[in-house]
């Protein structure tokens, strides 16, 4: 069990649809993080970036794994990030958390993206992901799922919020304003990791990758728009104090979902 988490994200450019070139991209990013760090987060679809075109472009499980699994072996660090898979004849934007041992978690993103008709090609999950990892719980979400808070309510089972995302820069406000909010209801770390450059379709990514603490203050300082590497470290001490003292999650609301 650790008292502090170091956590890096990469906030970079993808090239459209080529796994191939992302994955040496990525190769060259991952030398460049902290050798001490224990957890570094790549973005959603982190092999393609957005795209629409799974029939073509997804690649198998163990295609996609046996490359994290190869990168977090080789740093010590846990590896996270969402990429286009295809199982059993169907297609998921999958969310993969890998530790350094082995351990494999997923989370299949389950709110799809009806305006971009992602709902038309790939299957949502249906069940959330926490994940334990070094003493930490951690929730695993994809991009548009920010903007449903009830799917991210946290029901005193997580420390840290992580979202990964291909968030476009005509809605890059409410990106910064939904990663802060989720990080002040749920009394957690909320850290939302978001690209930069173009995609296939020329729509432009402004990056404003962020971390927040429970009371929403930022922690990270890099230029919000241009490619960065940034590690972050959460203080389990820090975040039980506030919950200790200011007591907002054991006043929430008692709900199911149906």
């Amino acid at each position: 069990m650790s008292e502090s988490l170091k956590v890096t994200y990469i906030q970079t450019e993808l090239t459209w649809e080529n796994p191939k070139a992302n994955k040496a991209h990525f190769e060259n990013k991952l030398s460049e993080c902290p050798s001490d760090t224990d957890l570094i987060i790549l973005p959603e679809m982190f092999t393609t970036g957005f795209s629409m075109n799974a029939e073509t472009h997804a690649e198998e499980v163990e295609e996609v794994l046996g490359w994290m699994k190869a990168q977090s072996k080789m740093y010590q660090a846990a590896i996270t990030g969402s990429a286009m898979i295809k199982e059993h004849g169907k297609y998921f934007n999958r969310m993969f958390f890998v530790e350094p041992g082995g351990n494999v978690s997923k989370y299949d993103k389950k709110h799809l993206f009806t305006l971009a008709r992602e709902h038309e090609t790939y299957t949502p999950g249906n069940e959330r992901c926490v994940v334990e990892y070094k003493g930490w719980k951690l929730c695993l979400q994809v991009c548009y799922d920010l903007r449903f808070p009830v799917w991210a309510r946290n029901k005193d089972d997580y420390e840290v919020l992580i979202y990964v995302a291909n968030w476009p820069e005509k809605r890059v406000s409410a990106w910064d304003i939904l990663l802060q909010a989720r990080a002040v209801e749920n009394m957690s770390y909320c850290i939302g990791l978001n690209i930069i450059g173009t995609d296939g379709n020329s729509f432009p990514y402004v990056g404003h990758s962020s971390a927040y603490d429970a009371l929403g203050k930022s922690l990270s300082e890099h230029d919000p728009e241009k490619e960065a590497i940034q590690t972050i470290t959460l203080e389990k001490s820090h975040l039980y104090e506030l919950r200790d003292k200011l007591g907002f999650l054991k006043d929430k609301d008692s709900f199911s979902i149906g």
